[in-house]
């Protein structure tokens, strides 16, 4: 299928061949009909995209922050090289999409030949949640249909204005959105003075009822007073794109004591306290579609808002406006200025930048009676030859982790890499030709079924892990799954029955004890007399709370996420069993125990000990990781896997230091010599298991805060 996508570091706007995105639970998927480019956000894209590396750092200082932080933990050029790798990131833009329902991933308010309109991006097949779609009414194209999700945005800026009959609305900024605005004010019986320094734009408003103002042609303030009879506009909604302060001034001004502003756009936010205090302004910024938009519970779990509580939702707003659409209460007709098919969206983003007047550029797409999806795997190039024995890898995911770490070490390592699979499809199809995969998909069992594929490498999201290893290895394949290996004990015992059937090897990425430096300091540690204690101190960042790896059923918490790294780091350097464990963590003044700021305590069959610091709330600009180990007069310390330093070995006492290597290639390097040799796992399978189990109890100690032994 055609998807839109625009890179990230130099906006260039392609046309890609990509599989389509896979069924999901709880999500449709749409065949496209058309879509609207929004104009405003979607320029802004492009000129980000196209500037350069300098004013892209000059527009995002917070960015620039966080990259000193981590220059100054992590070094240079691991720094340099993962903001080469952001810039490489291509997306699929847009969001006001219309077509037809293929499937609906479980039941849903929808069934398949449905017709709705979506905030999908720019592709012939999207899939969205359902609570982000809205069926379309009988009478209205999917042209018109498409203008929806624009729509909505204004009808919410207007819901938080909360317009009477006979009042006046300015709506400043002429816009797609201003347009779609204008006719809404009007609709609720109210005055509305349109506002924009394009003189067209102000002539289209005027056609829709408003009075128009050309801003820089005429005194705005002003005029606006004069056209209230010297009272002020009651509400200004703010639709436009601009840096300057001036607007937010100008809209001060304009309206009258007590007036409600509401930005809607994107203006710049020096207020002045003056214009807000001797009018008792109020100021609100309005949220894209209305009450739900970024909330995972209403968007991807689909827990819908009481309507007696939130009269209207995002979904809610769709359907108001599609039901105005219906009636004849809102015409966008007037505003589509080009039409484009699909394949030819470069020209129309090249149009935007230009100095052609635009306003409403409609992608349409090729008409499709098949009720179904197309493939979900497609050909990246001549798949090629296979000699007998030479092992082939197949990679489930394609996220950050993928494309930042695994692909690139596995590159290193000479790992032939067949198919790489994504859910949507994109990236699959993204990194497949950056890292030359004969294959992309939105399906697993392109890999799992592939009689060339030896090697599956799983590296989705945290929940999938157990169930992909299982499959994988039923599947005959050697399995490499990035950690966690399993989120419950469950999993775990699935996981250990299926390789009690299996002859294949299985490996998890716990990369770290293949890092130089850590077999270096097991060297040191391996001649001890007496017991050991170490102390691991991890700077791990604040992660936002609503973020999946925060979810228990998702991610599993970011101690069985991301501590598990640690407590096999310990188990591999002390080389004894984990016999006890403790927790403690931090909690809320409300007494929620947060599992980020915890002290794990772990005891060791050798007498030794381990106390694993994991802590979200320190700075970005100290290092994240130090491992420090005590034993027999002496000490070893690794700090931020970029140095090595030793106390009380005399003359040898040294300094390591090296370029930053958490141990990723050398982890593959032993895990492909053990498939083709016939040999051992990497790392001992019962020990794989020992520390997912420990790493599951240790999550759940970590909210309980209590101590268990073996």
């Amino acid at each position: 299928m055609k998807v839109v996508t625009q890179e990230m570091g130099s906006g260039r706007v392609l046309v890609r061949d990509t599989p389509p995105p896979g069924p999901s639970s709880g999500r449709l998927r749409v065949r496209s009909h058309a879509s609207v480019i929004s104009a405003g956000t979607e320029t802004m894209l492009l000129h980000f995209g196209r500037s350069s590396l300098f004013d892209k750092v000059r527009s995002q200082p917070d960015r620039v922050k966080q990259v000193l932080a981590k220059a100054a933990a992590d070094g240079i050029m691991p720094t340099v090289m993962a903001v080469q790798d952001k810039l490489s990131d291509a997306m699929s833009p847009g969001y006001c999409q219309a077509g037809v329902v293929l499937d609906t991933g479980g039941p849903a308010p929808f069934a398949p030949g449905d017709r709705v309109v979506t905030n999908g991006p720019h592709a012939e097949i999207v899939r969205v949640p359902h609570n982000l779609a809205a069926r379309i009414p009988d009478g209205v194209d999917f042209e018109t249909a498409a203008f929806t999700p624009l729509a909505a945005i204004a009808l919410q800026g207007l819901r938080l204005a909360r317009p009477t009959l006979g009042e006046t609305v300015v709506v400043f900024g002429l816009g797609l959105v201003g347009q779609l605005a204008v006719q809404l004010v009007r609709a609720q019986g109210c005055r509305c003075i349109g506002i924009d320094t394009d003189a067209d734009r102000v002539h289209l408003a005027e056609m829709s009822g408003a009075a128009g103002l050309v801003a820089g042609e005429e005194p705005i303030v002003d005029r606006v007073r004069e056209l209230t009879g010297g009272v002020g506009a009651d509400a200004v909604v703010m639709t436009l794109a601009t840096d300057s302060d001036e607007p937010m001034h100008q809209a001060a001004q304009m309206s009258r004591k007590r007036g409600r502003i509401i930005l809607v756009g994107v203006t710049g936010m020096n207020l002045r306290r003056a214009d807000f205090y001797e009018k008792e302004l109020t100021f609100q910024v309005s949220c894209s579609y209305g009450p739900g938009r970024y909330d995972p519970e209403y968007e991807e779990q689909g827990t819908d808002y009481p309507l007696p509580f939130v009269r209207w939702t995002e979904r809610r707003n769709f359907e108001a406006v599609l039901a105005m659409m219906a009636d004849g209460n809102l015409d966008v007709g007037g505003l589509v200025t080009h039409r484009f098919p699909v394949d030819e969206a470069p020209d129309a983003y090249d149009l935007l930048l230009s100095d052609q007047p635009s306003m409403g550029i409609v992608l349409t797409y090729p008409a499709a009676e098949a009720v179904s999806a197309p493939d979900s795997t497609i050909s990246l190039r001549a798949p090629r030859p296979i000699p007998p024995g030479r092992a082939m890898a197949g990679v489930l995911g394609a996220g950050n982790f993928a494309r930042r770490t695994m692909l690139p070490a596995m590159r290193a390592a000479g790992i032939e890499v067949r198919t790489i699979v994504s859910s949507g499809g994109l990236s699959a199809t993204v990194e497949g030709d950056r890292f030359d995969a004969d294959f992309a998909s939105s399906d697993v069992e392109a890999v799992l079924d592939d009689p060339h594929i030896d090697l599956v490498f799983v590296l989705t999201r945290h929940d999938t892990h157990a169930d992909l290893v299982v499959r994988a290895l039923t599947a005959g394949k050697h399995v490499f799954v990035e950690k966690p290996l399993a989120l419950t004990t469950s999993e775990l015992h699935n996981v250990q029955a299926a390789l009690d059937k299996s002859d294949r090897l299985l490996t998890v990425g716990f990369n770290r004890r293949f890092a130089p430096l850590a077999t270096e300091f097991k060297k040191l540690v391996n001649g001890r007399a007496g017991p050991v204690a170490l102390v691991m101190t991890v700077n791990a960042g604040h992660i936002d709370r609503d973020h999946w790896s925060h979810d228990a059923a998702k991610g599993g918490g970011r101690i069985v996420g991301e501590a598990c790294h640690f407590i096999d780091l310990a188990r591999f350097l002390v080389g004894a069993a984990i016999v006890d464990l403790e927790a403690q963590s931090a909690a809320r003044p409300g007494g929620e125990r947060l599992d980020d700021i915890s002290h794990l305590i772990l005891g060791f069959d050798d007498g030794s000990t381990a106390a694993i610091h994991y802590l979200a709330n320190g700075s970005r600009r100290f290092p994240k990781e130090r491992i420090e180990a005590f034993f027999d007069g002496k000490t070893v310390a690794i700090d931020n896997w970029r140095r090595l330093r030793t106390w009380g070995f005399g003359r040898r006492d040294r300094v390591f230091a090296r370029r930053m290597d958490k141990g990723h290639e050398a982890e593959l390097d032993a895990f492909v010599k053990a498939v083709r040799t016939g040999g051992p796992p990497p790392i001992p399978i019962d020990e794989l298991i020992e520390v997912s189990r420990w790493s599951i109890l240790a999550a759940r100690l970590a909210r309980d805060e209590s101590r268990v032994g073996a």
